[in-house]
């Protein structure tokens, strides 16, 4: 889709309100993983640096419609400017007297952080005049949080509609990577789909089996697939429910000549805890009592010669139960084999959601992929091929 971004505007001396995505985990008081913000401070040091007064808003949490200390943005704003290397004020309220106080106070070049969005109740019911006390404080709105843009929330959405409207680069750049991997993507194009239940991915799967070349469909859903076609999977997890849809899938993927590929082999225990005692076997003999959790041997050989032909992957869901040594191998293993094909040029990778990230960054490549999301809930929702209310506002 076309949007307007950081290039089509002039921000000096300009009030400039920034959504941002500062949800990020905190324990005791401290963030345990800072990569949200740091994926940020692009745009704000663009924005500072172009002489703009800086308005950052965000959510953090579920507080429900109401403040509460808990859910403070305090500490991450202090944890914005240490990023940063500079003061960052922070206002209690991001409507209202307190907020319009702290923004007449901005000097250019400064940055603002406003209390959580979500202490109020109109932000996540898009009420108008919420919207609007938001877009009072600005003169132009940059939306830099792809990974709220599935919601269409006051601060998402409703103010898009208020103020000239821009994607910030962190949003750039997700669009285009995404852009890239599915709607003008170089071909062969492949998708990794893993995940515990296809009943959870009915759209996902619709949705690419339309527009790929292979699917590689891995995890617990494998197992679905596998026993609605007659395969004796042990105890292994699966929906008996979904054998008849696993089944339609395959026919409308086979119309649609997209070629589905489960595993040839697999890892299998009779208990599903650390390091247990396993066997591999073909996925035709698998013992009665065991569990199916990771591709084998042969199914990693097979994904590896498929991907010396891909020009394009993405990826969503680990192979097997990586979480848990030594379940991980599979994943682990095709990760890396992804990375080294993409550092060569001859594929574009692109990976998301969170099990995801988290399986990369064990494998130690989540850097070498072409683009990794950390949007979650926004990148599944893109790649089921629904419109993002936060996205389409900036049209």
């Amino acid at each position: 889709m076309s949007f307007r971004s950081l290039d089509d505007v002039m921000v000096a001396g300009k009030r400039v309100l920034l959504r941002a995505d500062l949800n990020v985990p905190l324990h005791d008081g401290r963030i345990t993983d800072r990569t949200r913000l740091e994926r940020l401070t692009p745009s704000i040091r663009e924005l500072a640096g172009k002489g703009a007064r800086v308005i950052v808003c965000s959510h953090f949490g579920r507080p429900k419609g109401k403040p509460d200390p808990a859910f403070s943005l305090a500490p991450i704003a202090a944890a914005l400017g240490e990023m940063l290397g500079q003061s960052v004020v922070f206002a209690a309220d991001c409507i209202g007297p307190v907020a319009a106080a702290a923004v007449a106070a901005l000097a250019p070049g400064a940055v603002l952080v406003l209390e959580n969005t979500r202490f109020h109740p109109g932000e996540e019911a898009n009420d108008p005049e919420f919207a609007k006390a938001l877009a009072d404080l600005a003169d132009l709105y940059v939306n830099d949080a792809f990974s709220a843009a599935h919601r269409a929330h006051a601060s998402t959405e409703g103010v898009a509609h208020r103020l000239p409207a821009y994607a910030g680069r962190l949003m750039q750049g997700e669009l285009e990577a995404l852009g890239a991997a599915l709607d003008h993507p170089a071909r062969p194009l492949a998708a990794i789909v893993g995940g515990a239940k296809v009943s959870t991915k009915l759209d996902l799967l619709g949705n690419l089996i339309e527009r790929v070349d292979a699917l590689v469909i891995a995890g617990a859903m494998a197992n679905t697939f596998l026993a609605a076609n007659g395969v004796a999977i042990g105890s292994s997890l699966e929906e008996p429910g979904m054998h008849e849809t696993a089944r339609a899938i395959e026919r409308a993927a086979k119309a649609a000549g997209c070629e589905i590929i489960l595993p040839l082999d697999a890892v299998t225990a009779a208990e599903f805890r650390p390091d247990p005692p396993t066997r591999v076997v073909p996925i035709t003999a698998v013992a009665a009592g065991t569990l199916i959790l990771d591709f084998g041997p042969a199914s990693l050989a097979l994904l590896e010669q498929k991907l010396a032909g891909w020009k394009t992957l993405v990826w969503n869901g680990p192979l097997g139960a990586f979480e848990t040594s030594p379940f991980d191998a599979g994943t682990t293993a095709l990760a890396r084999a992804v990375a080294e094909r993409t550092a060569a040029g001859t594929l574009r990778s692109v990976a998301g959601g969170g099990d995801t990230v988290s399986a990369l960054h064990h494998a130690g490549v989540a850097e070498r992929f072409s683009y990794v999301s950390t949007a979650g809930g926004a990148f599944l929702e893109w790649l089921e091929g629904k419109t993002l209310p936060g996205v389409a506002a900036l049209g």
